[in-house]
């Protein structure tokens, strides 16, 4: 269970500076920043795979490369153009 907490954080982590490089919000809050920064691993994993230094199982360069990538392409298809001040 306690995997799983940490898992979530790193994700949400992740998902919120995937969001402040690209400069543009997901939707859905923190939800979304944790979808992205977990969907975004698992995208970055597969393109550019398991390399780098790891946080709960996940690697940090291709997760955030993987969230940046989903960032855009969900902004993209949701018209969010809302960018952070």
């Amino acid at each position: 269970m306690l995997h799983f907490i940490w898992l979530l954080i790193v994700g949400a982590v992740i998902g919120a500076i995937g969001q402040m490089i690209v400069g543009r919000d997901m939707p859905f809050g923190w939800v979304g920043n944790i979808l992205a920064g977990l969907v975004g691993a698992w995208l970055g994993t597969r393109l550019l795979g398991d390399w780098g230094p790891h946080m709960a199982d996940l690697a940090i360069f291709p997760a955030l490369i993987g969230a940046i990538i989903l960032v855009l392409i969900v902004s993209a298809i949701m018209g969010t153009t809302k960018t952070r001040k």
